[in-house]
């Protein structure tokens, strides 16, 4: 008898819906319960019209759903209905068209406690930001550099002394660095993330490629248990992950297609295909690790200008968003938030700029000087000629010579000063 009695709902715990939260973005929308302990939960969808149905075992009533804020266009409304149990409620997603449901629980993790999460993959997803140039068959005339926005939604990274964000750190400083990119004739600036909302850092990479991107740039803030560390790093992927991604690369034959392109048109001896498809993704890998270490030390030198440096060269770590084996992709730590002083200098607009400013800085200055082909800088290098500076010849007057700017030669030759000198090669440009 005992048992029975100790098994009855009367000693049962009773849950509780404390928060309602809804991050929209434009392949899915995020709802998430806050909860005050593990959540108990079955679940089913229902059509025509679009619903998903919850039901919460041993939860409380007492919750009103209006006084949440629903944000996107894909979730019309969310409400209860006639709980299967009566110790449970029953909580109705109104859906304005059929999204797929992917929904599991987490643990308490700070800022937030027990929660359940409910991933709605719209059917009817934003259409991309970039477009090729239709005009060309290979390629965009456009240098993509895609900008990732660390964190986001109910991800909000590092969380400084002062209870800074990071996600809105790096948000604020991706979308200073779009407007920079965006404003330089030849580049285009594609955003990962547009707005607080998650994304599973597998699919940040995906994104990149979707977009056609040339490389790749993550912004994060770093934090530590202890507040003196400070300092900007920048991070690429590790040797050994590289190798663990390309053989998992290697096992699926879909994205195969999307990294070869035409090449796979023509692999057709299976008993071959697999060294052939090693080879190129092999050179496509070592291509862009070198290319992302290469722009990791320009970011480097113009970081050091704005902020100290906590590491002085590009570091290699296993993350995941640094593996795509054919976009140059690298991470750039601005600084640590968990420091009370950069925390501090995080949160001045001013700062966030100069940062963007000395990232805009480093991308562009090595495009200039390796662009890829096809593109609109890689046909103007094409065009430039060389002077080599004798006695007497300044910038200006040579400038003047050629009829282009004094700064589009600085440009073209990476030069911060209008200092020349004797026997010096310039390059020329021709615009």
């Amino acid at each position: 008898m005992g048992s029975v009695l100790l098994s009855h709902p009367i000693f049962a715990k009773i849950n509780r819906v404390d928060s309602l939260r809804v991050w929209p973005s434009p392949t899915s929308t995020r709802v998430v319960f806050d909860l005050a302990a593990e959540p108990e939960y079955t679940y089913f969808p229902l059509t025509n019209p679009e619903r998903l149905v919850i039901d919460f075992d041993n939860t409380d009533k007492k919750v009103d759903f209006s006084q949440f804020d629903i944000s996107g266009d894909l979730i019309k409304n969310i409400r209860h209905s006639t709980p299967k149990h009566d110790d449970g409620i029953r909580v109705v997603i109104e859906l304005n068209r059929k999204a797929k449901p992917e929904i599991f629980a987490m643990p308490p993790t700070e800022p937030y406690g027990d929660r359940l999460v409910i991933d709605l993959i719209d059917s009817r997803p934003a259409a991309p930001q970039v477009v090729l140039d239709r005009t060309q068959n290979q390629r965009d005339r456009d240098i993509i550099v895609a900008i990732d926005a660390g964190h986001g939604g109910e991800d909000p990274g590092s969380i400084g002394p002062s209870g800074t964000y990071e996600k809105n750190i790096t948000l604020s400083i991706s979308r200073k660095l779009e407007t920079l990119i965006n404003a330089e004739p030849g580049m285009r600036a594609v955003m990962i993330r547009t707005a607080d909302y998650y994304i599973h850092p597998n699919r940040r990479p995906e994104l990149a490629r979707e977009h056609k991107a040339d490389l790749l740039i993550s912004v994060h803030a770093d934090a530590f248990h202890s507040p003196q560390p400070r300092g900007a790093s920048v991070w690429v992927l590790s040797m050994r992950r590289a190798d663990n991604e390309l053989g998992r690369w290697m096992e699926n034959t879909e994205r195969h297609s999307v990294l070869l392109g035409g090449a796979a048109e023509v692999i057709t001896d299976k008993a071959s295909e697999r060294y052939l498809t090693e080879t190129i993704l092999g050179l496509s890998m070592d291509y862009s690790m070198a290319t992302s270490y290469d722009v990791s030390e320009s970011i480097l030198r113009e970081l050091k200008k704005v902020t100290k440096l906590h590491k002085r060269a590009p570091q290699a770590a296993s993350l995941a968003v640094l593996t795509s084996p054919d976009i140059p992709s690298i991470l750039v730590e601005v600084g640590f938030i968990s420091n009370p002083q950069e925390e501090k200098n995080l949160n001045w607009a001013k700062y966030r700029q100069d940062l963007a400013e000395s990232l805009f800085t480093a991308v562009s200055h090595f495009f200039r000087k390796t662009p890829p082909e096809g593109t609109l800088w890689a046909s103007q290098r094409a065009e430039q000629r060389t002077h080599k500076v004798r006695s007497g010849e300044s910038l200006s007057l040579l400038a003047q010579r050629y009829n282009v700017k004094v700064s589009s030669i600085k440009q073209a030759n990476n030069m911060t000063s209008d200092m020349v000198r004797i026997g010096q090669v310039l390059t020329i440009p021709r615009i």
